[in-house]
C-alpha cells in the first residue's frame, strides 16, 4: 500500500512538473524569446505616447518603454500600428505580443485581456473656450443643454464624458486632434481627454486660446495588455515594471518621465 501510495505521488509531481514545461512552451514570452522578436501593437495618434515625427518615424513614450523592455528580452522590436478601436481584438488574434499604446485599465477590458503593474497613472480633464473663464469652475457647470462636450470615440475619454454629461450634446471624433480643434474652431465649449495630453496641448496650440480644467475627473492607470491565461509572460512584465520603477542606479523610469511628460522639446520633432 505505501508503495503504491509513494508511486501514485511520483506520478502526481511529475503530471504537475508536465504541466508546467507546457504552460512555458504555450507562453507568449518563451515565442518572443525562440522568435527573437517583440512584436508590439499601439496606435500612433497619441502625443506623448505614441505618435510620428516629420520624418514619419513613430516616437515618444511607449516607444522608448517597448524598446527598453525588447533590449532587456534580448530580442528585436517590431511596432505594428493599429487602430486604437481594433486593438485588442488584434491581440487576441495574435497579430502581436502586447499592448503598449497608453490603455487605461479598466474592468471591460480586464474581462478581455489581462494587464500588467500599472506604469502611468492619469486622469481625465477638461479644455474649454477662452470666453467659459471664471463662468464655468467645474464638469458641473458645462453639464447643461446647449453645451457641447468634445471627445475621442472608443477611448476611456468618451466613457467619462457619457458619464459625467447628461444634459450636454455629446460629439465624438476619430482622432484627438479633430475633437480638440471643435473647441478651438468654437463649434464646441469643451473637449475632455487625458491629462497629459491636455497638459501639451496647453503649453502649445492651446496657450491662450482654451483655459484647463486641471483637477483629474478620474483615476486611471495605464498598463501593458497581454493575452489571457499566460502566467509567465505577466511574472516578467510585472518584475520589469518593479525593476525599472525601483532601481535609483538605473533611473529609467524617471527619466523617462521627465523627457515626454516634462519637457516639451520634442514637439519641434513633430510639428
Amino acid at each position: 500500500m505505501k508503495k503504491l501510495l509513494v508511486v501514485l505521488m511520483l506520478l502526481f509531481t511529475a503530471s504537475l512538473f508536465a504541466s508546467d514545461i507546457n504552460v512555458w512552451k504555450n507562453s507568449t514570452l518563451n515565442k518572443i524569446v525562440q522568435r527573437g522578436e517583440l512584436r508590439v501593437g499601439l496606435d500612433p495618434g497619441y502625443m506623448p505616447f505614441e505618435m510620428k515625427d516629420k520624418k514619419g518615424r513613430i516616437i515618444g513614450y511607449d516607444v522608448d518603454m517597448a524598446r527598453k523592455m525588447a533590449r532587456d528580452m534580448g530580442v528585436k522590436l517590431k511596432i505594428i500600428p493599429t487602430s486604437f478601436d481594433g486593438i485588442i481584438g488584434g491581440l487576441l488574434s495574435e497579430k502581436f505580443d502586447i499592448i503598449i499604446s497608453g490603455m487605461t485599465i479598466t474592468q471591460k477590458r480586464n474581462l478581455k485581456v489581462n494587464f500588467a503593474t500599472p506604469y502611468v497613472i492619469i486622469g481625465q480633464t477638461i479644455l474649454m473656450k477662452k470666453e467659459h473663464k471664471g463662468k464655468i469652475k467645474s464638469y458641473k457647470d458645462l453639464d447643461k443643454k446647449g453645451f457641447v462636450i468634445s471627445t475621442r470615440t472608443g477611448v476611456t475619454g468618451e466613457i467619462v464624458a457619457r458619464k459625467f454629461f447628461k444634459d450636454a450634446k455629446i460629439i465624438t471624433f476619430e482622432t484627438e486632434a479633430d475633437a480638440v480643434s471643435e473647441v478651438l474652431n468654437g463649434k464646441a465649449d469643451a473637449f475632455i481627454y487625458d491629462q497629459p495630453y491636455n497638459v501639451l496641448f496647453m503649453s502649445n496650440k492651446g496657450k491662450g486660446r482654451l483655459v484647463h480644467l486641471d483637477k483629474p475627473l478620474t483615476y486611471e492607470p495605464l498598463g501593458f495588455a497581454i493575452r489571457k491565461g499566460d502566467p509567465d509572460f505577466l511574472n516578467w512584465l510585472n518584475n520589469f515594471m518593479r525593476q525599472i520603477k525601483e532601481d535609483k542606479l538605473l533611473d529609467f523610469h524617471q527619466k523617462l518621465y521627465e523627457k515626454w511628460l516634462v519637457d516639451t522639446n520634442w514637439l519641434k520633432r513633430v510639428q
